[in-house]
């Protein structure tokens, strides 16, 4: 079995078993056949199936590779069980789903714990989401994988306006929050032409209120946020569910 160096796979697969994944039924269980990239197994039966929850980078990218290594050493030929059993499809017809073998190992965590993916949750697919930030940030915390790069750090807000468009994760402190027709702004800098902001749909303030996030209320709160960056009256990240902001101290 391949070896990886730099992470301490015994380690790691004892350690995530704090975040333990769906029993694996003999019935339903299939066998992983293929790695097909960093974030993509396809199994006997011939699916293939997508680990939902989480961002990879560049195929040709270093980590890609590490992280396609890191799948192929703990999850070909294994047994795995999917969660939801009968997921939804992306438009490659890929299944959605987290991933656990039939030793409990859950693949999303493993691949967030080296350090080798960052979490992307939408509004309609987002389970597990508190686990995998958490061990998200443990990684981010040792520098662990990409989070040793450069290019993928947590950006301060005044550092998003040179950032590029993208995913990024971007932090800092509310300025000021704006009602205007059917959305909330919230701005990170005192100039909204330029400085950093994030916008809210009105119609989605519901879900960010029952997680504590108002964001009528959220002026002046320290937050850390996650999603694809334009440009737009300067960079700006339209948040659609509250599991894209992190409150922070």
């Amino acid at each position: 079995m391949r070896r990886l160096a730099w992470i301490g796979l015994a380690a790691l697969a004892a350690w995530l078993q704090a975040w333990p994944g769906p029993a694996v039924a003999d019935a339903a269980a299939q066998t992983v056949a293929q790695i097909l990239d960093a974030d993509t197994l396809r199994l006997e039966d011939g699916r293939e199936i997508r680990l939902t929850g989480l961002r990879v980078s560049r195929p040709a990218d270093r980590w890609s590779r590490a992280a396609r290594a890191l799948l192929q050493d703990r999850a070909l030929g294994r047994r795995v069980a999917l969660d939801p059993p009968e997921p939804g499809q992306d438009r490659r017809g890929r299944l959605l789903a987290q991933v656990t073998t039939a030793d409990g190992l859950w693949l999303q965590g493993l691949l967030l714990e080296a350090g080798l993916a960052r979490v992307e949750t939408f509004a309609d697919n987002h389970r597990r989401a508190p686990d995998m930030l958490a061990i998200e940030a443990a990684a981010r915390a040792a520098g662990r994988g990409l989070w040793s790069d450069p290019r993928f750090r947590v950006l301060s807000a005044e550092e998003a306006e040179t950032a590029g468009e993208g995913i990024h994760l971007v932090e800092g402190r509310v300025v000021r929050v704006v009602e205007r027709r059917d959305r909330f702004y919230l701005d990170f800098g005192q100039d909204w032409r330029r400085d950093f902001s994030v916008t809210i749909l009105k119609r989605d303030r519901a879900a960010f209120k029952a997680a504590g996030l108002d964001p009528a209320e959220l002026g002046d709160a320290r937050l850390r946020v996650r999603g694809w960056m334009r440009m737009f009256n300067g960079p700006m990240i339209d948040l659609t569910h509250p599991q894209q902001i992190e409150r922070l101290p």
